[in-house]
């Protein structure tokens, strides 16, 4: 069952996507994750930002930002395990490349990327609280390849004593710890004021019910399928009439007539 849009917390998809769309707290969020002093960030187009559609993680980038120099950032929450998110970086990236070339870029113009991911949990179960890829020779370790491409894993249920102090703090917070520094305090209130957005909430039970009503579309075609899979059987056994099979089915008899003429041999 979904959250109540008061119940949302940062590490929620949604919230976290509304509070980054503010250069505010985008901006610290990076320089707290990479390390390095960010002179600006710029939203190239607001619907890469977040797109309030049922089909959005198919199709936009949740957080998608600019330095206004050399790099773009695309960061993504993720609060459920799932295994398949390496092959989600890749997509990702191949996204971003895309946007880029679709500018009428060269291949020669592309900027360097940054795909950051922000879990509630170990995906490698090493204790790390960030895990950073980049594509290197197997062969020799510290030739690089030298494409201008990051993959960025954070661990809020990191154990290592490995990050900055104020990067174990802005992780800390995500995982639901109260806020123990200023940037922290700000992102908490910015929660809070968050959920008294009658916008916001608006958005956010639109979206739900796209959700819901995508689950139920996908319910009532995989009942159809079962259906139509034990009308099939019987029709295979041959010893039911098409009427006593749409019975036992749940199909119509047209139905049932229909997929007879499929099981027939040409």
């Amino acid at each position: 069952m979904a959250k109540a849009f008061e119940e949302l917390q940062i590490k929620d998809d949604f919230m976290f996507s509304v509070i980054m769309r503010d250069p505010k707290f985008c901006k610290p969020f990076l320089e707290r994750v990479l390390g390095v002093k960010i002179s600006r960030i710029e939203y190239p187009r607001p619907q890469e930002t977040i797109d309030l559609s049922a089909e959005a993680k198919s199709v936009r980038l949740d957080i998608y930002v600019e330095d206004g120099g050399e790099n773009v950032y695309n960061i993504e929450m993720q609060a459920a395990t799932n295994r398949s998110l390496p092959r989600r970086t890749r997509y990702y990236q191949g996204m971003i490349d895309l946007n880029i070339l679709e500018k009428g870029k060269d291949y020669k113009d592309l900027k360097k990327s940054f795909v950051i991911f922000v879990c509630a949990f170990d995906l490698f179960g090493e204790g790390r609280h960030i895990y950073t890829f980049e594509n290197r020779c197997i062969q020799n370790l510290e030739l690089g390849l030298g494409d201008d491409t990051a993959k960025i894993i954070l661990n809020t249920k990191g154990t290592m004593d490995d990050v900055t102090p104020e990067l174990k703090r802005l992780l800390d917070f995500i995982d639901g710890k109260a806020p123990e520094d200023e940037f922290t305090r700000e992102l908490d209130e910015a929660v809070q004021s968050a959920r008294k957005n009658e916008k916001w909430r608006l958005d956010y039970m639109t979206l739900q019910m796209h959700y819901q009503e995508k689950y139920e579309q996908g319910v009532e075609q995989g009942i159809e399928q079962g259906n139509r899979q034990s009308a099939l059987r019987m029709i295979e056994a041959g010893k039911l009439s098409l009427e006593e099979i749409a019975l036992y089915s749940g199909l119509t008899l047209e139905q049932v007539s229909e997929l007879e003429k499929e099981f027939q041999p040409a």
